[in-house]
């Protein structure tokens, strides 16, 4: 059983790094070209770009986290 546990796992293996070669090496097809109608507006500064995708979910965490840890239902009843 060691020979083909050692033979999937270098299967496995080829499939994931010929796989992850050719999407590393395709290229974006249409990527460069316009569509018709296509207006991309002007790019983000860094600090929208930071604010956007690294303040604003930390922000998003830290209000979840407040209210998942708050005591809901007042005090315990006890019977």
């Amino acid at each position: 059983m060691g020979s083909v546990d050692k033979r999937n796992a270098l299967r496995a293996g080829a499939v994931t790094a010929t796989v992850t070669l050719m999407m590393l090496l395709s290229s974006p097809a249409m990527a460069l070209t316009r569509d018709d109608g296509d207006d991309p507006g002007s790019g983000l500064s860094v600090a929208q770009t930071l604010g956007l995708y690294v303040l604003l979910p930390i922000g998003a965490f830290v209000v979840i986290a407040a209210l998942a840890g708050m005591p809901w239902g007042g005090k315990d009843k006890k019977n």
